[in-house]
């Protein structure tokens, strides 16, 4: 079974985006929405929390060091 996991494990991230196909569109009576409003509010958010952590681990070394 090891010596065939590699193999299997290949064959799926190559057949992926074939598994994977999205919608292929809308017809026209429909309007399509856009995904930019609470994506961009996470991703900032994400970003500032990252940079609280960031900041106070360099904090915690300069006191320990």
């Amino acid at each position: 079974m090891k010596k065939y996991f590699p193999i299997l494990l290949i064959l799926v991230i190559t057949n992926m985006p074939l598994i994977s196909m999205a919608q292929p569109g809308f017809g026209d009576d429909t309007d399509d929405v856009p995904i930019d409003g609470g994506i961009s509010l996470l991703v900032a958010a994400g970003v500032g929390y990252g940079a609280k952590k960031l900041r106070s681990r360099n904090n915690k070394n300069k006191n320990h060091a």
